[in-house]
């Protein structure tokens, strides 16, 4: 089996126009979504990428027709709706399979999940999935490594779904998906706000739904008969839209930036302003720049509205090269750190005391090979190579294209000395 790896030589400064792919995190459970509908579902602007691959490898399994049409839309249809299992072979590749768990239950009434797996940041047990599926009637079973939920009726309830880190996006949306066909009216307290919660809720609204309050913490749902299909539009990625605002920002470049939300990231944007990045909208488009000093700052990771952890390592990296010490506090999932000893690799000065970080910034990062641990990370190290002096040379990217779109053709288009390699893996890959 062959393994990707970049080869970027950094230095160069990034000017030109980039559009933002569709929203990854959003996609995925609105794609798992269509397992409700009666009819046809089309959504444009969906990334072509690993996760979104599995999803629809998963979903073909469990009776859904899945084409990605020329014009890069994706349309899905259920054909049959006798299987309710996502084999370990499917979930083990990714997380988010898990948002296929309300769908089934809710229109199946049984789903059988493997217990998921996915990047490597840190504890993210599956109890607030588990909790809001038997406050709606699910009976849930552990057996052989398998979640076997059960419910002839889902009946609406009241159900707080607060964790020990916050609220549960995937949990969100699962508790929504289950809700959507349930009986009476269900209220869900301590939902996530995050953006794309609410895309998927606009999505289940079009689709006939009855969704009231998202993007609060109090969202309301009255139970219908039947959903339709629908045409939708993904919202654009704004992890990636984040990503590549760090990218100008830490070559000293100016990026025109399209299809970006601003309202989605205005904690980031507020932490970038604080760095000394300008970003601005004109004429639809996003313009960052930077100027050549970077100030400290200090950075706590939130649930939206509130500083992304999806953005965490990659701020961390232009922090790096700050004229000052920065701090930096992970809130969300305080193990996510694994790119802290790769980028001390090429120079950065990083000191971790448990869920924190403190950066003390240095004139330059210097190039070397550097191990990618999971997605963010990924994106983080190439970050560092951008700006470093000589090459880096980034390995395991399969992880990085989980979850961007192109990130490299996106990059060499606006000045970027970045070449996708690959290299046979050694016996023990």
């Amino acid at each position: 089996m062959a393994l990707p790896f970049f080869r970027i030589t950094g230095g160069n400064r990034l000017r030109g126009n980039v559009r933002v792919s569709g929203s990854k995190n959003a996609s995925l459970p609105i794609m798992a979504a269509a397992i409700l509908c009666d009819g046809e579902v089309l959504l444009h602007d969906v990334p072509n990428i690993a996760d979104i691959r599995s999803l629809a490898e998963l979903l073909i399994k469990l009776g859904v027709d899945v084409e990605r049409r020329s014009d890069g839309a994706i349309r899905l249809l259920v054909r049959d709706e006798m299987n309710v299992r996502a084999e370990y072979d499917f979930v083990r590749k990714m997380r988010a399979s898990i948002c296929v768990l309300g769908p089934l239950l809710a229109k199946r009434h049984t789903a059988q999940i493997s217990m998921p797996g996915g990047c490597a940041i840190g504890d993210r047990p599956v109890d607030i999935h588990l909790r809001a599926m038997r406050k709606l009637g699910a009976e849930i079973d552990l057996v052989n490594g398998d979640i076997v939920a059960r419910a002839k009726r889902m009946r609406g309830c009241e159900m707080f779904l607060g964790g020990p880190f916050g609220s549960s996006v995937l949990g969100t949306a699962n508790a929504m998906c289950a809700a959507v066909l349930a009986e009476g009216l269900t209220v869900i307290e301590m939902a996530a706000c995050e953006p794309e919660v609410v895309d998927l809720a606009n999505f289940l609204n079009q689709c006939g739904a009855s969704i009231n309050g998202q993007g609060t913490p109090r969202v309301v749902i009255e139970g219908v008969k039947q959903l339709n299909g629908c045409e939708w539009r993904v919202i654009p990625d704004r992890i990636e839209a984040g990503t590549l605002m760090v990218a100008a920002a830490i070559t000293n470049g100016e990026m025109r930036l399209e299809n970006c939300r601003l309202d989605h990231l205005m904690a980031f944007v507020d932490r970038l302003a604080a760095v000394g990045v300008e970003v601005e909208r004109k004429d639809n488009v996003v313009i960052v720049s930077s100027a050549r000093r970077l100030e400290p700052v200090e950075v706590v990771t939130q649930p939206f509205p509130g500083m992304p952890t999806d953005l965490q390592a990659q701020l961390m990296t232009l922090l790096c090269l700050a004229d000052g010490n920065s701090i930096i506090t992970e809130k969300i999932f305080p193990d996510r750190f694994m790119h802290v000893p790769e980028l001390s690799r090429m120079g950065a000065h990083l000191h971790k005391e448990g869920p924190t970080v403190i950066v003390q910034g240095v004139k330059r990062l210097s190039g070397a090979p550097v191990m990618a641990s999971d997605l963010r990370a990924s994106a983080a190290l190439v970050l560092a190579g951008l700006a470093a002096r000589g090459e880096t040379r980034v390995n395991r990217i399969y992880h990085l294209e989980r979850g961007y779109e192109k990130l490299d053709d996106k990059l060499r288009g606006v000045g970027a000395d970045i070449e996708r390699c690959e290299i046979d893996a050694p016996d023990d890959e």
